[in-house]
């Protein structure tokens, strides 16, 4: 009988970095993936309507580019962006106000992108970061996944105070302030001008950088338009203002854009390279094509997602439990709900998804304490009768 011959000694692997250990996973992710069934009224993700996607538009398009120049369609690009599409992207952000020049731009795989090549230009592990609160939940996992400080800046229904951001900046000294000004994720304000104008004279005179975060801004349904801090008095050479085309052209797509003084812009080019070199030429060209009939099309958008918007605010008092108060967003894609003291929205939760229903609990938006009666409700993926209807659950979910 052959005795067979130990196993080797296996070593283990070496473990994770600490900055992959330590931060956790996207809550709004992990509620999709639960609730995921047809049967489903999901009002917890940030996702566009896809019946309103222009198929025909976009591979129009694309069949235009594939046509005519698939050698360059095809080919490796410049890490900065195809000249034709940061040209229109210039183009429309000098016709919103600012100034821009196509060298100004970067191009990057979705504005997620522009964030993390941001915190690897500027950020050291320990870097204090403020931001709003609550605040952008995928910008909290970037700025943690780079070992920052995560510091929340008090404000008011105009967002960040500020009296407050200059006691902030002198007790942390930070090196950035993050913001989505304009129908923030995920309370849905937008904040005044002269509230920016006073955020701006706090950068200029404190040595802070702003990043502006503007992926809703073209998703207004009503009231006037604001200007961007980064055409603010002082906010010149020190606000990155970034863009996506995920919420009014597709974001299959996965383009995005970041302006920045040309050292910043620079170095996050540079550290582009280190991660995909450039963003996919073919849908760059695709895009710099359908940038010709792009207002069109979000004038359709606009129009749908409004009469979203106000399906889902007429629906909210019979909805919710007496002495609940909501946002009223001019734009954008969310409401924020702040129920009684004594709710719960994540205990309540599993509760409510019984009634196939579904919120984004408000406490994984803050980076300090969390204000546990809060939740998140996107407007815009369902039709104003679906709204209705996951109203009504949303209502015994949160009785029952």
């Amino acid at each position: 009988m052959t005795v067979a011959e130990p196993a080797p000694p296996r070593a283990p692997v070496p473990p994770l970095a600490v900055r992959a250990r330590s931060v956790g996973g996207s809550p709004v992710r992990d509620i999709l993936a639960v609730t995921a069934r047809p049967e489903m009224i999901n009002f917890a993700g940030g996702l566009p309507a896809p019946e309103l996607f222009d198929r025909e538009g976009i591979a129009a398009a694309f069949h235009a580019v594939l046509a005519e120049s698939a050698a360059q369609a095809l080919q490796y690009s410049t890490t900065e962006g195809e000249p034709a599409l940061r040209a229109g992207i210039a183009a429309r952000v000098t016709g919103r106000g600012l100034p821009t020049d196509p060298d100004d731009l970067l191009v990057t795989t979705g504005s997620q992108q522009a964030l993390s090549l941001l915190a690897t230009a500027l950020l050291e592990p320990g870097d204090t970061v403020l931001v709003e609160s609550p605040c952008y939940l995928a910008a909290l996992q970037v700025f943690g996944l780079a070992g920052a400080r995560v510091v929340p800046v008090p404000g008011d229904a105009d967002g960040v105070d500020p009296a407050a951001l200059e006691e902030a900046v002198r007790r942390e000294r930070p090196k950035l302030l993050y913001l989505v000004p304009t129908f923030q994720n995920p309370t849905g304000r937008t904040m005044p001008a002269p509230r920016r104008e006073e955020i701006a004279a706090v950068a200029a005179r404190s040595g802070l950088w702003i990043v502006e975060d503007d992926p809703y801004g073209e998703l207004r349904y009503d009231g006037r338009t604001v200007p961007w801090i980064a055409s603010c008095p002082g906010a010149e050479d020190r606000t990155v203002l970034l863009g996506s085309f995920s919420k009014v052209m597709a974001p299959g797509l996965r383009l995005g854009w970041l302006r920045a003084p040309a050292e910043l812009r620079r170095a996050c080019a540079v550290a582009k390279q280190a991660v995909d070199l450039h963003t996919p030429t073919v849908n760059q060209l695709a895009a710099a094509r359908y940038l010709d009939v792009l207002d069109a099309h979000v004038a359709r958008v606009r129009a749908v997602y409004g009469a979203r918007r106000d399906a889902m605010l007429a629906g909210l008092p019979d909805a919710l439990p007496a002495g609940s108060v909501w946002s009223r967003p001019e734009g954008g894609m969310f409401l924020w709900v702040r129920l009684p003291e004594s709710y719960d929205t994540l205990a309540l939760l599993p509760r409510v998804v019984e009634q196939n229903v579904a919120y984004v609990p408000g406490a994984p938006f803050y980076a300090g304490e969390p204000d546990r009666s809060t939740l998140r409700l996107c407007f815009v993926t369902q039709t104003p009768e679906e709204i209705a209807e996951g109203l009504r659950r949303l209502g015994r979910g949160l009785g029952g």
